[in-house]
């Protein structure tokens, strides 16, 4: 197995095309799955009057189980010869977008899964585009339930040209194309004779074609400040790195104020440690009393991001309730908040990626938005592609996430 290569991938598509039974026979065929929690399965799918169904591997809730949907973003890890995985099931329900981009921002690759049977729906188009609007590279198609269309290699066809056509128009070229049946296994983890038109890798053989994305190398650190403890004589500021390496002695400077100072120690507690990378929680403490707060963002003298306030950036409307750019709102990154003016240069249907308005005034439910952020005090915000925690933000309205966005 490669050394520090585990991916994550987000799967994503229309309610009910298959992604958490995907993901269910994933971990059958890679042997990740306990005999209790086989049995279980075996059990709950008798109990529903089904065969067994490995979709509730994931929908642990009796809510999930009795409406069939997948509600919340899902973690689950699994490992092939090549490498380690996480996968993040997203829900497919309309209602449940926010979890979606919530898990998708995650990832460094996505699965978008489209039933063979009903082809192209709202869904997968509004999902596509949020892959899209997320800046994911890395997309793998697959296109399952093909033992409801007998197979068909005109069907398969059929359905990837539609598809094609879209993703093309909103800028996703994906790596594969799969037909593949998850209930059943074929072209899973294993060729499928049924499909012997098709001579491409099985579901299994194109993640392991995947590059993961490591960041703990990244040439400047960055470490939002998540809050300040007092122990002994000391101040020891915690949080996550998000890029870089943090070690004993470096030279850092303290966003957005600008201060600089050395690390006297770094401690994964209880202890100190030498050093410690991205995606690691820890303590810090500087050499000079420097008065750190909540909100401070820790970055490399030299390499660090300047602190701004305007800043460009693409956001999806989640609240009911309509957007005035006249409206109050908050805007939050990592640990920073700050009191934000919109500007909306564009607002686009996120099912079409169609614009419906340049210079718009406000956006409605679930409509995407190419904006202008100018903020009321300074913040360390990095393109998405970048850094992805200090490129996403949220809008808050009234104490509410309404909007989710990145910035470009």
């Amino acid at each position: 197995m490669q050394s520090g290569s585990m991916l994550s991938f987000v799967i994503v598509g229309h309610v009910d095309h298959g992604k958490s039974t995907l993901i269910g026979r994933l971990l059958y065929d890679t042997q990740s799955l306990s005999p209790d929690k086989l049995e279980e399965i075996r059990r709950t799918s008798n109990e529903l009057g089904r065969e067994t169904e490995f979709a509730y591997v994931l929908d642990h809730l009796e809510e999930e189980r009795r409406q069939g949907i997948t509600i919340d973003t899902t973690q689950v890890f699994f490992k092939t010869a090549q490498r380690e995985y996480v996968i993040i099931d997203a829900p497919g329900h309309v209602e449940f977008v926010k979890n979606m981009i919530t898990g998708a921002s995650q990832a460094q690759a996505a699965v978008l899964i489209v039933d063979g049977r009903e082809g192209v729906q709202q869904q997968t188009r509004r999902h596509a585009s949020i892959l899209s609007l997320l800046g994911l590279e890395q997309v793998i198609v697959v296109i399952n339930k093909m033992d409801l269309v007998e197979y068909r290699q005109q069907r398969y066809e059929q359905v990837k040209g539609e598809l094609a056509a879209f993703l093309e128009s909103i800028n996703i070229t994906p790596i594969y194309y799969l037909p593949v049946c998850a209930l059943s296994g074929e072209n899973i983890s294993a060729p499928a004779p049924q499909m012997s038109w098709y001579d491409g890798p099985t579901f299994l053989q194109s993640l392991d074609t995947l590059k993961s994305i490591d960041i703990a190398e990244a040439s400047g650190v960055l470490m939002p400040v998540q809050d300040v403890y007092k122990h002994n004589d000391d101040r020891i500021a915690v949080g996550r790195i998000e890029a870089g390496r943090l070690r004993q002695n470096d030279k850092i400077r303290i966003l957005p104020g600008g201060e600089t100072t050395q690390v006297k120690s770094v401690v994964k507690f209880p202890e100190p440690v030498a050093q410690a990378g991205a995606g690691e929680c820890i303590g810090l403490i500087t050499a000079d009393p420097i008065f750190l707060n909540r909100g401070d963002i820790i970055g490399s003298v030299g390499q660090e991001p300047p602190a701004r306030n305007e800043f460009d950036a693409t956001v999806i409307w989640l609240a009911r309730q309509p957007f005035d750019v006249n409206q109050k709102i908050m805007l939050r990154c990592a640990t920073q908040e700050t009191a934000v003016k919109v500007s909306l240069l564009r607002r686009i249907d996120s099912s079409t990626m169609e614009v419906l308005e340049e210079n718009a005034g406000g956006l409605n439910a679930l409509e995407i938005g190419q904006v202008r952020l100018k903020t009321k005090k300074q913040m360390v915000m990095e393109p998405f592609s970048k850094v992805k925690e200090l490129g996403r933000f949220v809008f808050v309205r009234d104490d509410d996430i309404c909007a989710g966005g990145i910035i470009t």
